[in-house]
């Protein structure tokens, strides 16, 4: 229907980045076009003819992010963030993209061989280029799918334990806690999640991030 193509439009709007205004939304030949450039970026497949912008139909935006490879969608997640500006008081470092990128190399120092755990620190604040009430909730809601369930559990845990320096957690969080194996991986990711916030601090890009979890399968961090 018309409105849930809206919906859908406003969704990867934000998603890629764009300021939304009611009547100012990116057509959907923009938006097709721009899902297919980044797949294309980072999957190596220029050979997948693009759709036919003329054409409407209604589902051509779910049907093609159901073809998005996971590190496309983590780039997706990962680009709006560089226009977030974060409160100086508790991120001096700057946008939160800069704060992912350095927590990710924290995270890399650590962990260089732990996809699911580098995947948490690195995506951990995608829900602040998505929404600013729930950004944790916003973050598990997108990925979704798109990474295992370790991981998420991870990203939908990552501020307990800042909360819980000022107010005790509830029972339930508390027996979710004891009961949970990545207990320990959460109390690391909160550690480097606080540490990542240094001014100046040397980081790379989100491509090199993503090429360096692709490299995993290799094994590449052995030679470093």
């Amino acid at each position: 229907s018309a409105s849930e193509l809206y919906l859908a439009k406003r969704k990867a709007a934000a998603v890629l980045g764009h300021r939304i205004r009611q009547g100012d939304l990116p057509s959907d030949s923009e938006v097709r076009e721009r899902l297919i450039a980044l797949n294309r970026s980072t999957t190596g497949n220029f050979d997948d003819p693009s759709p036919n912008p003329d054409e409407e139909d209604e589902t051509a935006l779910p049907s093609m992010a159901d073809h998005l490879d996971r590190f496309t969608i983590y780039k997706l997640r990962l680009e709006p963030l560089e226009s977030v500006k974060q409160n100086p008081k508790y991120h001096p470092e700057g946008d939160a993209l800069y704060h992912s990128l350095q927590v990710f190399e924290l995270a890399r120092r650590e962990r260089p061989y732990d996809e699911e755990f580098l995947l948490a620190a690195l995506l951990h604040d995608v829900g602040k280029g998505i929404a600013t009430d729930d950004h944790v909730a916003a973050a598990v809601e997108s990925l979704r799918g798109a990474v295992t369930e370790r991981t998420l559990w991870l990203i939908e845990h990552h501020m307990d334990l800042l909360w819980a320096r000022k107010k005790p957690l509830d029972a339930r969080l508390r027996r979710e806690h004891e009961a949970s194996e990545f207990l320990d991986d959460l109390v690391l990711l909160r550690k480097l999640d606080d540490a990542g916030r240094v001014p100046g601090e040397p980081v790379g890009t989100i491509d090199d991030a993503l090429d360096y979890l692709r490299g995993l399968e290799r094994e590449d961090y052995l030679d470093d």
